[in-house]
């Protein structure tokens, strides 16, 4: 077996003495492959809170079973740095799936909606209907047409000038004041 560097042999050295439960030969390799391996998994996750997991599970692996790194497939680095990849993979696969499971369960939760809460929530935007009618029927005719013409036939402010042979800006001087006086009146109803 041919050693690659000095470097490989200290790390080969360092997993040897975690063999018999070295806690600072552990540390040291923590301490020289961790930043590294860190930056590999954010890459591949995106979340510095998975980052760091991945980080922890894989050095936990070396430390409750050193004999998991393999001297004659490669280098300590290699190792590390494949383990961390690999969970940083299935993370982000599991990741996936448990979203897309969510997105296939949100029907499912939509359809078993509170039924208070519905005829609560269709009665209030009856209400607000009826609230805004009313204040509609109380603001100036000229302003009140240009609103309807807008919101409830989906008309242009353009198309409305043409249509009522008014200038484009009376038009929009309508609107603005219509809208204001409308708020206004369900502002103040609402209080």
């Amino acid at each position: 077996m041919v050693v690659r560097s000095l470097e490989d042999a200290r790390d080969r050295e360092s997993v040897r003495r975690v063999v018999g439960g070295d806690e600072m030969a552990f540390r040291d390799l923590f301490n020289r492959y961790g930043p590294a391996a860190k930056s590999l998994a954010l890459r591949v996750v995106r979340q510095p809170f998975l980052a760091e997991e991945i980080v922890q599970e894989a050095f936990l692996v070396l430390w409750r079973n050193p004999a998991a790194y393999r001297e004659e497939r490669g280098t300590f680095r290699s190792w590390i740095m494949s383990t961390v990849h690999h969970r940083a993979v299935d993370t982000v696969r599991r990741e996936e799936t448990q979203r897309k499971r969510a997105r296939e369960e949100m029907p499912d939760l939509e359809r078993q909606a509170d039924v208070g809460d519905v005829v609560a929530e269709q009665q209030d935007l009856a209400d607000s209907r009826v609230r805004v009618r009313r204040a509609l029927d109380e603001i100036p005719p000229a302003q009140r047409e240009v609103l309807e013409m807008m919101y409830f036939e989906g008309k242009t402010q353009t198309t409305i000038a043409e249509e009522l042979g008014l200038p484009l800006g009376t038009v929009k001087s309508r609107t603005l004041l219509g809208m204001r006086r409308l708020r206004a009146m369900l502002f103040e109803v609402t209080r």
